[in-house]
């Protein structure tokens, strides 16, 4: 991860904690581990604070559930470190080493849990100014072969089998990101009444069933210094058992969302900036997993559905923001995009199912 692109700041007296409590549960939980540490907070990420932990054994990675009222199923920093213990042997999707998982509240206030630190590059612009313009496909290639590795994991040999419920996964999403809505929601934004009212009566027959990482996006992961390859991907807090093609559709959004308010890609010639295309990436998938093109239709119920979860997300993120317990300075800016993306899933029906 590198630093000064994420950025480090000192930690916000709404999520400190008692360091020395933390060094000595550390001593005793985490081989070779040696104190003490200094604790700085990552200023990036909207939902689980975390941390660097510098040592003289080394530096580490903290993810805590903030502190505070909750909502119901949310910050399940206990689900993320349980994949990425499942997934430490996969060639194919790198992730993170994991140390320990801290579930007694008493060390530093909430659920926590260790990981190393890996160094490499966050990419934060979509359109990768910032890089070769012969490595921008390489980087959006290599994205597309992770995920497609990712749902082509045996879920059950790896230890997930009860990770989720196989099977009615956009369903019972639909109906738990209406509940997160509803329990954070602060104003009434219209678009949003209407998908919660469409998406139910029209999810796509098709069922598939593979470990989905539910965030997966390019500021999600950490690449080579100097090469396009992952090494490791982040931010498992919505992982479960689900339905792939979703997971692909949200990945895909970026493609839709314009760059001013979501760093997308949204209104951007792909050939000028060397990039792929949502098609080509889609076509891609396909073809790494040897599965048949999605229809045009369902696709666009995939793409809609994700822009209705993440106006959840974003609702929730506005909501801790108001309560001023929000892991990020920016979170009130990013609240304030949940309207224009719930526009733009509703739209989308409008466009594809003259709704």
């Amino acid at each position: 991860m590198d630093i000064s692109a994420v950025g480090l700041r000192q930690t916000p007296a709404q999520h400190g904690f008692d360091t020395l409590r933390l060094n000595a549960w550390m001593q005793t939980h985490i081989a070779g581990f040696c104190g003490p540490i200094e604790v700085r907070q990552f200023a990036g990420g909207q939902s689980n604070p975390t941390y660097l932990v510098q040592s003289p054994s080394g530096r580490y990675v903290l993810r805590r559930k903030p502190p505070g009222k909750l909502l119901p199923s949310a910050h399940a920093v206990d689900r993320e470190f349980r994949v990425l213990a499942a997934l430490k042997d996969s060639a194919a999707v790198p992730v993170a080493r994991v140390h320990a998982l801290c579930e007694d509240p008493e060390v530093i206030g909430s659920v926590f849990y260790v990981m190393d630190y890996v160094e490499g590059r966050i990419f934060w612009d979509a359109a990768l100014p910032e890089v070769a313009t012969s490595q921008r496909r390489a980087i959006y290639s290599e994205m597309v072969r992770v995920l497609a590795a990712l749902h082509s994991v045996d879920y059950a040999a790896v230890g997930l089998g009860d990770y989720g419920k196989p099977g009615h996964y956009i369903e019972r999403q639909v109906s738990r990101w209406t509940q997160q809505y509803r329990a954070s929601e602060t104003e009434k934004l219209e678009p949003m009444e209407r998908l919660i009212e469409w998406l139910p009566k029209h999810i796509p027959a098709d069922e598939q069933t593979a470990i989905v990482h539910g965030d997966f996006r390019l500021d999600n992961t950490i690449f080579h210094p100097t090469e396009p390859r992952i090494l490791a991907v982040l931010d498992w807090e919505l992982s479960t058992l689900g339905h792939p093609l979703v997971d692909l559709a949200y990945y895909c959004l970026r493609f839709h969302l314009p760059a001013a308010e979501f760093r997308g890609l949204g209104g951007v010639d792909a050939q000028s900036c060397a990039l792929p295309t949502e098609a080509e990436s889609v076509a891609q998938y396909c073809r790494l997993r040897g599965v048949a093109p999605v229809p045009p239709r369902d696709w666009a119920y995939y793409s809609a559905f994700c822009m209705f979860r993440l106006t959840g997300i974003l609702q929730g993120v506005m909501a801790r923001a108001l309560q001023g317990n929000a892991s990020s300075a920016t979170a009130l800016q990013a609240g304030r995009r949940a309207r224009p993306l719930a526009e733009l899933g509703w739209k989308l029906v409008q466009q594809s199912f003259d709704a």
